[in-house]
């Protein structure tokens, strides 16, 4: 077997994959977790092999399982959140609502509707009502006023002139404007 500073590589791989793991639970975040279980399952795999294997196989069968084992790890952190890093993109409070789109599930009129938001929190699906025209299914759309429960209003995404960077920019000037005839008033 290889040896490295006095250790052989089997028992090297599964001290790295111990630390980088121990290293995890002093700053949690997957910045470890994922290369120190690769590592450990290597070192243990490595522990394993029998001492008549070549130094060449011996090589390519711990780097194919640190792929293997890394692959693996990386499919179970995405797969199973375990940080919790899925959920961020749920909403707070209906206000943060505003902007946000969507697709029209069930026709949208001024009374009635529903429609599915991509990025709408656990329950994606909202009642919705229509600002003055009907909005067929499968449209996308906008919201425009989160009104504070359930039920939103929407309008056509495709028929809105402006973008909440457009209303913004709109609105800084009109602030400027009156900055400026609050100055001329008082000159």
């Amino acid at each position: 077997m290889v040896e490295l500073l006095g250790l052989d590589l089997a028992t090297l791989l599964l001290l790295a994959g111990a630390g980088l793991v121990i290293a995890e639970a002093f700053a949690p975040g997957a910045h470890f977790i994922v290369l120190g279980i690769a590592l450990l399952g290597a070192g243990l795999v490595g522990l394993a092999l029998p001492a008549s294997l070549g130094l060449f196989a011996t090589t390519l069968v711990l780097a194919a399982t640190v792929m293997i084992i890394g692959g693996a790890a990386m499919y179970g952190y995405r797969e199973f959140d375990f940080y919790g890093g899925k959920g961020t993109a749920q909403t707070s409070d209906s206000s943060s609502l505003r902007g946000k789109t969507g697709r029209v599930t069930e026709r949208v009129t001024e009374t009635s509707g529903q429609v599915k938001l991509d990025e709408g929190g656990f329950n994606p699906n909202y009642q919705a009502r229509s600002m003055s025209e009907t909005i067929e299914e499968g449209t996308e759309v906008i919201v425009v006023d989160p009104g504070g429960g359930n039920v939103l209003t929407v309008a056509n995404f495709d028929e809105i002139d402006e973008d909440e960077i457009d209303r913004e920019l709109a609105r800084e000037r009109e602030r400027d404007g009156d900055d400026r005839e609050r100055d001329v008033d008082t000159a």
